[in-house]
């Protein structure tokens, strides 16, 4: 079976460094409360706020060792009043788990768009 894992943060700044840093501490933090090994992996799919457009975001996956695993990015619309400066990832993966047993990560001020999953994880995480 594949499912969906959703993830999203925000950079502090359109610069590289800001991209790769707060992507890389996106993916590792899906992976880890996930479980999940790019062996198991369909693809991973990118999307960042038209201003952040000084690296992509798939490069982070890249430097963390996926080097096999499809990746692909996109623009998100630019939509008045939409939350900037935000990376969303969306990973497509086998396996066994049940829909109620995957763990979607929104950290930053990504965290906003879904609180309902943000309080979810901060009980888990006894925080």
């Amino acid at each position: 079976m594949i499912r969906g894992i959703r993830g999203a943060t925000t950079a502090q700044s359109n610069s590289r460094e800001a991209i790769l840093a707060a992507t890389q501490e996106l993916l590792q933090i899906m992976i880890d409360r996930n479980g999940i090994i790019e062996e198991d992996v369909a693809s991973v799919l990118f999307t960042t706020t038209p201003e952040l457009n000084d690296t992509f975001p798939a490069l982070a996956a890249r430097m963390m060792g996926w080097t096999r695993a499809a990746l692909l990015g996109f623009q998100e619309a630019n939509v008045a009043g939409g939350l900037p400066l935000c990376i969303r990832v969306m990973i497509h993966w086998n396996t066994e788990k049940s829909i109620d047993e995957i763990h979607h990560v929104f950290i930053r001020g990504a965290a906003m768009l879904r609180p309902d999953l943000t309080a979810a994880s901060e009980a888990e995480e006894g925080r």
